[in-house]
């Protein structure tokens, strides 16, 4: 009987063991969690152990939660360890990857919308697991994660779609060379028949047996994929988004559906506007997490008078080259979070105003004292949410409800 080794009891790894469950014969299987103190049997019969439990010896396969750091003691000890996306590499069907540091739901979202009449079906990182998704469907799209890459070694995409890469988990993957690295890794295993689509400043950077479309930018990929971008009816980030998954429609099946592309509905969460009882306008951005994804909501309202929440967990990162587009505009930082004193510092050796708040709730009691119809409030932390919330989304329904009883 073959043993196999779960790490991280979690969404990705429930579903691979009820699969295995359900089509695999002499197979046990066994998870491994930090948050395990003592063995115990789940509702499903699934063994569940801490992690100074495992010995290889007695495991024929690993197959780590995505998030799960290298330096993960399980990690370090593991001998066939796999990723979800190479356990099923040889069921899997024609398969479209998105990937980059911002913007991969939004893309992998739209594509949906354009190719669900084909037969797609979305999953990875967007919230399917691969084991939940059907595997006669004709086409698989996945958000996929710089974690999932960097387990990932025989599986590989049909069409690669890289969304830029900016500084981003540095703290997981050591530092920003390793970073593009893995985003780029996908690249080394494609074959002549496969395709991908990547920013022109990776161009001398990668070698691939697949065809390569490299863009500089939206113009130039529309003027590439002979696309029309005044036909889209999405603006700043979001035209980047819409045009690749349209880029993507032309490619496969040779159809630039502008209709069907501008139905698309953009989730909540990022740049959602919304209007408090005195018609002040608040923007909910709760999901740029990094700095890059701050800085393309800024340059949105460069022109207005902004108040933008700042902080939370930066993992690391540093916000110097935010700081410097910071001064170019007309704004003052409310910080929050783990990092609102090094936000403080920042503001100071760069001049800015800055208040320092305790919470998310301080910041728009204080906003409120001092905004305009003429100005625009900001939740944009470039940072992650989980040292005061749950996830962007709590970070950004929380915003919501306090700018809505205002």
């Amino acid at each position: 009987m073959q043993t196999v080794s779960l790490f991280g009891y979690a969404k990705t790894t429930k579903a691979l063991a009820m699969y295995l469950k359900q089509t695999a014969k002499d197979i046990k299987i066994v998870f491994y969690d930090d948050k395990i103190s003592k063995p115990f049997v789940d509702e499903n019969g699934f063994m569940l152990r801490p992690p100074f439990l495992f010995d290889k010896t007695q495991s024929s396969l690993e197959i780590p939660s995505p998030g799960m750091p290298p330096n993960h003691t399980l990690i370090k000890q593991a001998a066939n360890l796999i990723s979800e996306y190479d356990f099923f590499a040889k069921e899997t069907p024609f398969c479209i990857w998105i990937s980059g540091t911002n913007g991969k739901t939004t893309t992998t979202q739209m594509m949906q919308h354009l190719l669900k009449k084909r037969g797609s079906i979305s999953g990875g990182n967007i919230g399917v697991p691969l084991a939940l998704l059907d595997k006669k469907a004709p086409i698989w799209i996945l958000e996929t994660s710089s974690f999932t890459l960097y387990y990932t070694n025989t599986a590989k995409p049909n069409l690669y779609i890289l969304l830029p890469v900016t500084p981003d988990h540095l703290l997981w993957h050591k530092n920003l060379q390793n970073y593009i690295n893995t985003k780029l890794k996908p690249l080394n295993t494609m074959k002549d028949d496969d395709l991908a689509i990547v920013p022109e400043i990776y161009k001398d950077k990668v070698t691939s047996n697949g065809k390569i479309i490299f863009y500089k930018d939206t113009a130039d990929l529309a003027k590439q994929l002979e696309i029309d971008t005044n036909k889209i009816s999405f603006q700043g980030v979001f035209l980047l988004d819409a045009l690749l998954a349209l880029s993507v429609s032309k490619i496969l099946f040779n159809e630039t559906d502008y209709d069907l592309i501008n139905s698309f509905a953009l989730e909540a969460h990022r740049q959602e506007e919304l209007y408090d009882s005195y018609g002040r306008l608040w923007v909910n951005d709760t999901k740029a997490t990094n700095i890059d994804a701050c800085t393309a909501a800024l340059k949105r309202y460069k022109n207005r008078h902004v108040h933008l929440i700042l902080g939370g967990d930066d993992k690391g990162v540093d916000m110097v080259d935010l700081f410097d587009y910071l001064v170019t505009l007309d704004v003052i930082v409310y910080a929050i979070g783990s990092n609102a004193s090094k936000l403080l510092s920042l503001c100071n050796k760069y001049t800015l105003t800055c208040k320092e708040c305790s919470d998310l709730s301080i910041a728009v009691d204080e906003i409120n004292k001092e905004l305009t119809k003429e100005d625009v409030a900001l939740l944009s932390p470039a940072a992650a949410s989980l040292d005061q919330f749950t996830s962007y989304k709590h970070r950004g329904d929380e915003f919501k409800k306090l700018v809505l009883s205002l």
